[in-house]
C-alpha cells in the first residue's frame, strides 16, 4: 500500500474512529503537497475535494462530500450532532448551530473537533467545528454549538 495513504487513514481513523480512513480514502485518492513544505494538504478523488489537512494541528477539515462519503461508509460515526429540522435549511446554507437546536451529539464529540452536522433523516447538513462537547450541547439553552465550516447549499 502507498505509504501516503497509509498514513491519511491512519490520521482518518485517530481523528474520527477505527474504520473511517478507509471508508473516507478509497485507493486511487490524489493528494496534494504544499509547495513550500512538501507536506500533504489536499485529498481529492475523482477531481472532487476531500478533506484537507490542517498544518497546525495536522488533522482533517472535511469538505461536503468527504462527510457524505463518512456517514455512508461508516456504521456510527461518533463525531455528529443531530439537529432540528426546522433548521436544517438555515444550517445546510452555512448558519452556526446553536446549542439549543441540537437533539443529538455524538457521545465522543468535544470542543474543538471536527463534526458533521445532520438532521434527523441523518442527511449531512454542514461540517463545522464544535466549539462546546456533547453535555453542554444537550445542557445549554444559548449558545454556538457548531462554527459552521460548509453547508451543504452554500460550499464556501
Amino acid at each position: 500500500m502507498d505509504p501516503d495513504l497509509r498514513r491519511v487513514r491512519g490520521v482518518a481513523d485517530y481523528q474520527f474512529g477505527p474504520g473511517c480512513g478507509a471508508a473516507l480514502f478509497p485507493e486511487g485518492v490524489s493528494m496534494e503537497r504544499s509547495k513550500r513544505t512538501g507536506k500533504i494538504r489536499l485529498i481529492r478523488v475523482g477531481g472532487t475535494l476531500l478533506a484537507s489537512l490542517r498544518p497546525t494541528d495536522g488533522l482533517f477539515t472535511l469538505t461536503i462530500a468527504g462527510a457524505e462519503r463518512l456517514m455512508s461508509g461508516v456504521e456510527s460515526l461518533g463525531y455528529t450532532v443531530t439537529v432540528m429540522d426546522d433548521v436544517s435549511e438555515f444550517i445546510s446554507q452555512g448558519r452556526n448551530v446553536f446549542a439549543k437546536h441540537v437533539l443529538e451529539a455524538g457521545r465522543s464529540v468535544r470542543s474543538g473537533d471536527e463534526v458533521v452536522v445532520i438532521d434527523s433523516k441523518r442527511r449531512v447538513l454542514a461540517v463545522g467545528r464544535a466549539l462546546l462537547n456533547r453535555e453542554e450541547m444537550l445542557a445549554f439553552g444559548t449558545g454556538v454549538a457548531v462554527k459552521t465550516r460548509r453547508g451543504r447549499d452554500r460550499d464556501r
